[in-house]
């Protein structure tokens, strides 16, 4: 199963597409991804209910988040409410450490994400400060991510040995689909996503 792991629709502040929109161009193009997951920007959204859009295009759409740390931005994934009052998702400078504990510790997996950009990504920070206990995935193939970005990553996860996600980070349209993750088996749901995280079973795969 091939998930898309890093979307954001209009609920981000800078997100520009329609989750419906998402879902009607994997479709126009065929895209080969089974789903993708919105990782809205500083939020959380546990109000939207898209399983009317999965019956109808077919698609798994999953929820995540976003948040900014001090090493830079990191994805989270399995966001559940333990997790929502372990710190404050709207913060741009949490610590990395406790987002990592917390997820860790909710049963949640966060993910740093594009770590080959400047300023918000983490190889500049652990070039500067060094590693930090948690880390277990990073995303080393970012669909923005330009390609020295996306080999600074995957040297990085190298390094440290990380496993590695794929995501578009997709704010319009025609971006998704471009980066994503192939798991070995069927995700249904967020908790099933966590699970396939926490398996080390998978690999990102790249269309760029």
């Amino acid at each position: 199963m091939i998930l898309d792991l890093h979307n954001h629709s209009i609920k981000s502040d800078d997100g520009r597409a329609k989750v419906e929109n998402y879902c009607q161009w994997i479709r126009k193009r065929e895209l080969p991804i089974d789903g993708f997951a919105l990782t809205e920007h500083r939020l959380f959204d546990d109000e939207a209910d898209y399983r009317k859009l999965e019956d109808e295009f077919g698609v798994a759409i999953l929820k995540g988040s976003e948040v900014e740390t001090d090493y830079g931005h990191v994805l989270v994934f399995g966001v559940n409410e333990d997790l929502l009052a372990a710190f404050d998702f709207s913060r741009v400078d949490l610590p990395l450490s406790l987002v990592l504990e917390s997820a860790q510790r909710c049963g949640a997996v966060a993910v740093p994400c594009h770590p080959g950009r400047t300023r918000v990504g983490l190889c500049a920070h652990i070039e500067e400060h060094g590693p930090v206990d948690g880390v277990k995935i990073i995303e080393t193939l970012n669909g923005g991510s330009r390609e020295r970005e996306d080999q600074q990553a995957m040297e990085l996860a190298q390094c440290y040995d990380y496993g590695g996600i794929g995501g578009s980070d997709a704010h319009i349209v025609s971006h998704v689909g471009r980066c994503a993750t192939r798991f070995a088996n069927e995700i249904r749901n967020e908790q099933d996503l966590v699970g396939a995280l926490r398996s080390g079973d998978f690999e990102a795969v790249s269309w760029k």
